[in-house]
């Protein structure tokens, strides 16, 4: 299990730096994230993308639930009131379930790449002020290691706490 860790940093130059150190503590490149307000020059930084930057798997999450759950009560009510001269069993709330879930889980996705991520929605003003935002996926047991090396080395980094848990298949 991996947790997300927040830091601001004031400069682009900061932020190389504890990219490198990170690097240098065996974190993964494709596990460093950082954003900044639009327009900024991040060189060689590993930006954000749409995983970090958008609502896609929050949305994606909801339109699976709610999808499936539509088609699931629709299914329902095509078995009890069931076209003249069909018979309907079980396997129509579940095609139906199925389907809706595909279907939920497709448009809200859509959708969740056009809305930021509610989660980073905290970091705005400051990165709006011109502070760099790095986000850090670890695992839980070196939470503190990775948190200490970033303070020892830039006292002027701001911990903005951790995210509870990342999932897996990103």
């Amino acid at each position: 299990m991996k947790r997300r860790l927040y830091f601001l940093l004031p400069s682009v130059e900061v932020t190389a730096r504890a990219h490198d150190e990170l690097l240098l503590a065996r974190i993964e490149e494709r596990n460093i994230h950082v954003m900044a307000r639009e327009g900024t020059d991040l060189g060689d930084l590993p930006q954000a993308d749409l995983l970090q930057s958008s609502d896609i798997l929050h949305g994606t999450e909801m339109g699976l639930f709610i999808g499936g759950l539509t088609g699931a009560l629709a299914g329902l009510a095509v078995m009890y009131f069931p076209p003249a001269g069909f018979e309907v069993g079980l396997w129509v709330v579940l095609g139906c379930a199925l389907v809706g879930a595909v279907f939920g889980a497709w448009v809200s996705a859509l959708i969740g790449t056009d809305v930021p991520n509610t989660q980073l929605a905290r970091f705005v003003p400051a990165m709006n002020d011109g502070d760099i935002l790095i986000m850090v996926d670890v695992p839980k047991d070196r939470v503190d290691e990775i948190s200490a090396i970033i303070k020892k080395h830039h006292p002027e980094a701001d911990m903005q706490g951790t995210e509870p848990t990342i999932p897996a298949f990103p």
